[in-house]
């Protein structure tokens, strides 16, 4: 059973990294009577600070050897962080061996993750991995029913607050609390050593992976109300909506969040000024231009109707007439790097809508992972960074495409990365005229796609669909003709597709007969 009691708080250990607040933590203790232990930096600070310290060396009696590599690795540390204060067994050998308590761990490790991110060498790294430090966390961790651990100066508040309310000792379910948040900190920690091993052997894949991230907030549900969810941060830095801002508007949703993600991975892709409008993680518009308002209008102009409600993402900074035009209508969630007052004003009168701001953008060719879940295990794998240029086309048509077309097919072939397959996205001017999505059949992509665009037509009181004088993009190789010649019904006079279909020929003699021009990527982009 667990403990319930307190434990007052005699004598601590301090080693950390982070000496953010590390004086005001150390004034909270010692005005609690509380002796603190300290090594190096810490001791230093500490002792700058006129807050009382003993070097851990004078307690032991046994200086630090090894350039420090064995400082807290002694009995009297361990011992007095493990024993367990209602052993009779404990106690004696404390006696014994002249072991007194410690009873509040507070410990941040070497800055392994950050070394590693620096691009140090090899050794400087492994001099970086922490020893001692993890193991007076687990074993502070293991005792909490006696012990205290804190491995994270954003807890020191609750820490204080607890030792001022309960006369210089800190409660069970604190420590029980501090325990979990230490055993995951140091799981973090050697889960980021063994992928930094890993890679330095050579292996793109490590035996074991270990994936970590803090909990940033317990959301309302997940997709649906009866799932619960959570949003948490982890792995490299990465400009998006999990550490965006948010300057407006209710809490976000488990879907505001995936959207979000989507719309900002899709617009961070191009270089020149774009927008994005996502609904339910699939593109509705996407454009590009020159201004900003108009390049949102064409982007909404692709398919009004589920641009209602739906997420917005720029990678530009937002200013006052482009956030009048995004409030024209219905809008979930608007995220960009950053919004100048005025259009900030203007958000502000839509109390619904949020608004999060990231800062940067995120590089769309940065190495990545993703991990999809499965019954009784997990799928990894490298993050589409796939990226096709121009050099990259093969021209495969006896048509040859003339320069906006080429340009066109760029685009709506980068589009089509973002949208679930099977896909065709048309586009034209730099903007999608059409897109299907998540289709069994690429055919009826297509089909629904010139669809689509018929009804976007008739919405902005155009009498031919958007599709006509288009290009077609495929995320995939046409198995047959059929889906081919569905998007020159529609009106494309050229397609990009990665090829590498057993009936590439025939594909080819449909454009030929159909007189369009075609390319192949040799890539192909699948998102299921």
């Amino acid at each position: 059973m667990p403990s319930n009691h307190d434990t007052p708080i005699t004598r601590a250990i301090i080693s950390v990294s982070d000496k953010s607040r590390l004086t005001e933590l150390g004034q909270a203790l010692a005005g609690h009577g509380v002796e603190i232990l300290s090594t190096g930096g810490s001791a230093k600070a500490l002792a700058a600070a006129d807050i009382p310290v003993i070097e851990v060396a004078d307690h032991t009696g046994f200086p630090e050897i090894m350039d420090g590599r064995v400082k807290t690795l002694h009995p009297k540390i361990h011992g007095g962080i493990l024993a367990r204060r209602d052993h009779p067994d404990d106690q004696a050998a404390m006696a014994e061996h002249r072991i007194g308590p410690i009873d509040l761990i507070v410990i941040n490790l070497y800055p392994f993750e950050a070394t590693v991110a620096s691009g140090a060498g090899y050794d400087d790294c492994v001099e970086n991995i922490d020893i001692g430090g993890p193991a007076m966390i687990r074993a502070a961790a293991k005792n909490h029913a006696h012990v205290a651990v804190v491995t994270d100066p954003g807890d020191y508040d609750d820490v204080i607050a607890a030792l001022d309310a309960n006369a210089g000792a800190l409660p069970a379910d604190l420590r029980r609390r501090l325990a979990a948040k230490a055993y995951a900190r140091t799981a973090a920690y050697d889960g980021a050593i063994t992928a930094w091993l890993s890679g330095e052997l050579g292996e793109s894949f490590a035996e074991t992976h270990v994936a970590a991230g803090h909990r940033a907030g317990v959301l309302r549900y997940g997709e649906n109300p009866h799932q619960e969810a959570a949003l948490y941060i982890g792995g490299a830095a990465r400009p998006g909506v999990a550490q965006a801002e948010q300057i407006q508007g209710k809490e976000l949703s488990y879907n505001n969040l995936g959207d979000a993600d989507a719309a900002f991975e899709l617009v961070a892709e191009f270089d020149a000024p774009s927008i994005a409008i996502i609904k339910h993680a699939n593109p509705c518009g996407v454009a590009t231009g020159d201004d900003l308002v108009a390049t949102y209008r064409a982007a909404r102009k692709c398919d009004p109707v589920s641009a209602f409600g739906g997420i917005v993402a720029a990678n530009r900074p937002l200013d006052g007439a482009l956030a009048e035009a995004i409030t024209e209508i219905f809008t979930e969630v608007v995220i960009a790097p950053d919004a100048d007052a005025d259009a900030r004003a203007v958000f502000a009168g839509k109390e619904n809508l949020r608004l999060l701001l990231t800062g940067g953008m995120p590089d769309p060719r940065a190495a990545g992972r993703l991990i999809k879940p499965l019954a009784g295990g997990f799928l990894l794998q490298d993050r589409d960074a796939g990226h096709i240029t121009r050099d990259a086309l093969k021209i495969v048509s006896k048509r040859q495409p003339s320069d906006q077309e080429i340009a066109d097919m760029l685009f709506a072939f980068t589009v089509g990365k973002h949208v679930k397959s099977n896909t065709i996205v048309y586009a034209k001017d730099g903007a999608t005229v059409g897109i299907g999505a998540g289709q069994m059949s690429r055919v009826d992509a297509a089909r629904i796609a010139a669809h689509k665009s018929g009804e976007a037509a008739e919405a902005a009181g155009e009498s031919e669909r958007l599709t006509a004088g288009s290009v077609a993009a495929s995320d995939a190789f046409f198995p047959f003709p059929d889906g081919l010649l569905t998007t020159v019904e529609a009106g494309a006079t050229a397609v990009i597709q990665p090829g590498g279909s057993v009936r590439d020929d025939e594909v080819i003699a449909a454009a030929d007969d159909a007189g369009i021009a075609m390319v192949f990527t040799g890539m192909r982009h699948f998102r299921h």
